[in-house]
């Protein structure tokens, strides 16, 4: 193993704010990329939900592994700098609404004239064109328009947003994701390019069997609930103390499965003999099998549908699947040490990389690299004084 990161030597200038942005810059900075938060003079932080001298967890869970810096960008001499920051990035990633980073002046044409080199990242609502292009795009906007909600939730709730931000996070995934392929064609090209996704596309993109059953058959699904809908028996089942997850995926499980549940005649039972006709009487097949449940609690079942070769597991708490064991041997909680909040903990690197690791430090202060930064572009002591009186930096 080396301490070598995969992505050490890369420069990154982040405009970004928000979840998906900051996610896509955070996912760099782990594997190794200098992140270097661009954040305003005026009203830093404000969106995310700083209080009381202290950072939310909001702020706090995507934007560890960054150095920040305090620049006016309304100011001549705050542009200059980021001009000459600019000059020598790899990357800039930005997600304001299309058009707002090349009204600024730091849009992928006018920096690539200085800097052939240098890759832009744009990440918005819906993207730079089409009619909904000026539309602000916030997660929950995007999960309703992309057709997500309508297959969330049941007939009974209605539509229903997944629990977390899912389109701002699938964009800031993406948007790392086409840094790196850039990277890669930089390696072949010598230059760097335009890259951009938006929340819409990032969620429309993995709709998966939502948009095969639309393609195929010309019908929009409908709420698929707690079951899969492709699958049965396949989803959530109710033993006798709470309920949990089975997955029979095939029909040599679906044959162990009745064996395990002590329930053989089932597979006999013209209703769920084949898939399909399991498919058509799931709430039969469902009901049956939560009568066979019922005697024994979750952890019973889960210990013997798995040995069995058939995939169960418990529907855990957040607080209950960091406290399990599994996620302390992947490394799935970690814990850092923070000049102001003390110990903070944050989830782990999901990409687990055997030679060239990933490695996390804790979320910048505000402004706590400014001079660091910019020492490191030239500028002494004196020019920060100056700045700093000027009110172009903090």
């Amino acid at each position: 193993m080396t301490a070598l990161r995969p992505l050490t030597g890369v420069k990154v200038i982040d405009f970004t704010r928000y979840l998906a942005g900051p996610f896509c810059t955070q996912i760099l900075g782990d594997y190794g990329a200098e992140i270097i938060k661009v954040e305003p003079v005026e009203n830093a932080r404000a969106e995310m939900g700083g209080f009381s001298g202290k950072d939310s967890y909001f702020f706090m869970c995507t934007n560890r592994s960054k150095k920040s810096v305090q620049i006016s960008t309304r100011k001549p001499a705050g542009r200059a700098i980021l001009d000459r920051m600019l000059e020598t990035a790899d990357v800039v990633v930005d997600n304001f609404r299309p058009g707002i980073i090349d009204a600024m002046g730091f849009g992928y044409e006018t920096l690539a004239q200085r800097n052939p080199r240098i890759i832009s990242c744009s990440i918005s609502g819906f993207g730079s064109n089409g009619p909904l292009r000026d539309y602000p795009g916030f997660d929950q906007i995007a999960q309703g328009f992309s057709g997500l909600m309508s297959v969330t939730g049941t007939a009974e709730s209605g539509p229903t947003r997944v629990g977390i931000a899912i389109c701002d996070l699938l964009g800031g995934i993406f948007a790392a994701q086409g840094i790196l392929l850039a990277l890669q064609a930089r390696h072949q090209t010598g230059r760097g390019q335009k890259v951009e996704t938006s929340l819409l596309e990032a969620i429309v993109s993995v709709l998966s069997w939502s948009a095969g059953i639309y393609f195929d058959t010309g019908k929009t699904p409908g709420p698929a609930g707690n079951h899969h809908p492709l699958g049965a028996p396949h989803g959530v089942f109710q033993a006798a103390d709470r309920p949990f997850n089975i997955a029979v995926g095939n029909e040599a499980m679906w044959q162990a499965f009745v064996g395990v549940i002590g329930r053989p005649e089932l597979a006999a039972d013209s209703r769920f003999d084949n898939l399909g006709h399991r498919l058509k009487y799931r709430e039969e097949l469902t009901a049956a099998i939560n009568d066979a449940l019922r005697p024994y609690p979750a952890e019973y079942w889960i210990d013997r549908l798995n040995a069995a070769g058939i995939p169960a597991g418990p529907i855990l708490t957040i607080a209950e699947m960091f406290d399990h064991p599994q996620a302390a041997a992947r490394e799935m909680i970690l814990r850092l040490a923070h000049p102001v909040h003390g110990e903070i903990r944050t989830t782990g690197l999901a990409v687990k990389l055997s030679d060239t690791p990933g490695a996390i430090a804790r979320p910048p202060l505000l402004g706590e690299h400014t001079d660091e930064v910019l020492k490191s572009y030239g500028y002494t002591a004196e020019d920060l004084a100056r700045l700093r009186a000027d009110g172009v930096i903090k």
